[in-house]
């Protein structure tokens, strides 16, 4: 009886450890985290302070998109600059939800698989992860494909958050920049 007590314990002690490393409800905010909002959010805050935009745009089933969010969206220097610098967006491509951005209700495409709006934001090219980087006013969305490592995201961060593509080229800025963001 005491071994069926103190095993029956110790299975109640993983699955509370294993069902508390899921997700977090949606109205609740990791304050360690990036600020993720939604694009209806971004589009009230824009219109008070304008700002950058970043959009993890990501499905669930997406081995890579998981380790962007491990390894790189979890940098703390990485998540301080995006934090000042940008409304960050994560968006599923393949939510079923209507989503309401810039006066449109961007839809479920069956035959694309994906929300019209990642189709449009990506510009067709269908690949996850994939990160969009937009002007203030939500212009110029310039996606991104792929896995990035923590360095490869600061360079893109603070070409574009720090008015760098306004005054060189990429190429240019990219002979110049030095990495100051350790990898974790």
């Amino acid at each position: 009886m005491k071994k069926l007590i103190i095993a029956s314990s110790i299975l109640l002690l993983i699955s509370l450890v294993v069902f508390g490393q899921g997700k977090k409800p949606a109205e609740v905010k990791d304050t360690k985290g990036i600020n993720w909002i939604t694009f209806e959010e971004a589009e009230q805050k824009m219109k008070e302070q304008p700002k950058k935009v970043l959009i993890d745009v990501y499905t669930d089933w997406c081995g890579w998109c998981k380790v962007l969010d491990k390894k790189t969206y979890s940098n703390p220097q990485l998540i301080e600059y995006v934090n000042k610098n940008f409304y960050a967006i994560k968006f599923n491509a393949e939510q079923k939800e209507p989503v309401q951005f810039l006066g449109k209700k961007w839809e479920f495409v069956a035959a694309q698989k994906s929300n019209a709006l990642a189709v449009n934001l990506m510009g067709g090219r269908m690949s996850y992860p994939t990160t969009v980087f937009m002007e203030e006013g939500f212009k110029e969305a310039q996606p991104i494909p792929g896995f990035m490592e923590v360095y490869q995201m600061e360079g893109i961060m603070k070409f574009i958050g720090d008015n760098f593509n306004k005054k060189m080229n990429w190429n240019d800025f990219q002979h110049q920049f030095k990495p100051e963001w350790k990898p974790q």
